[in-house]
């Protein structure tokens, strides 16, 4: 019988909250502990699944309006997993993940439908879809730059004892500047389009983005961050030679936006 893992990733819903491949940010976890020597563990927990309260680390990836709502009643019924992502366990949540730990969310036909209520913010519809490439400079120490892709109707609010993960520098992020950047008199969420917003969301227990990628792949640090966090150690080591091409990549995410991405938005339906 083999010992169990020191380190368990547990991807929450993949069957559902599965947009962009953002599981496979569990696979850059494990990959990324595992050449730290840390024997790393991925327990995929679908819908028709108890799902464990003992992970070190939880995720949650993004995903339709639909799969949100069904999300959302799914953990709140699991009270154990629930208690353990509010008390315990730290989790990584990207896009619809980000919005269904908030404590509401209002749907295109303005119903407000209850969160988990595990982070203050609240997230309503933007006039636009908000598509593309995003770059951010997270707040985390080490991190840097982030990049990665947006494709969410979302505009995110976050209250008293959130932090946001970053300031964006290209893209569209949370929708919603911080206070000191809002004009008066103006209905908010509207959102920037070409910066100076924030992105993402930061707590004692949580991270969470609108980036996809997966995210991880695109910005190990973030990863090393996470690892970091979970494990109590440090992760100074460089990349190692089985990924050469990764600064590469970096340097390519790390570019100006292409003009093409507003040529695109151009032709995307005004849902």
């Amino acid at each position: 019988m083999s010992a169990a893992p020191e380190l368990v990733i547990g991807v929450l819903l993949p069957d559902l909250l599965g947009t962009y491949s953002d599981a496979g940010n569990a696979v850059v976890l494990a990959q990324r502990a595992r050449w730290r020597g840390i024997d790393a563990g991925i327990l995929c927990v679908t819908a028709d699944t108890s799902p464990p309260a003992g992970c070190d680390l939880y995720l949650l990836g993004g995903g339709e309006d639909a799969a949100q709502l069904f999300a959302i009643e799914w953990l709140a019924r699991h009270r154990t997993l629930r208690r353990a992502l509010s008390e315990r366990a730290s989790t990584f949540a990207v896009c619809a993940g980000l919005q269904i730990l908030g404590t509401t969310l209002t749907d295109v036909q303005g119903r407000c439908h209850g969160g988990l209520g595990l982070l203050d913010l609240t997230t309503a519809p933007r006039r636009r879809r908000a598509v593309g490439e995003v770059i951010t400079r997270c707040v985390l120490p080490g991190v840097g730059l982030l990049t990665g892709f947006e494709n969410h109707r979302g505009a995110t609010t976050l209250g008293i004892g959130v932090r946001p993960l970053g300031q964006v520098l290209s893209g569209v992020g949370n929708g919603v500047p911080p206070a000191s950047r809002r004009p008066a008199g103006r209905t908010w969420p509207v959102g920037p389009s070409s910066g100076g917003g924030i992105e993402g969301a930061v707590t004692d227990r949580v991270v969470a983005t609108y980036l996809h990628g997966p995210v991880l792949a695109r910005n190990p640090a973030l990863a090393d961050y996470l690892l970091s966090r979970v494990t109590g150690q440090g992760f100074p080591d460089p990349d190692p030679p089985e990924v050469p091409d990764l600064p590469g990549l970096r340097r390519g995410y790390l570019s100006p936006t292409p003009p093409r991405r507003a040529r695109f938005r151009s032709h995307l339906k005004p849902w």
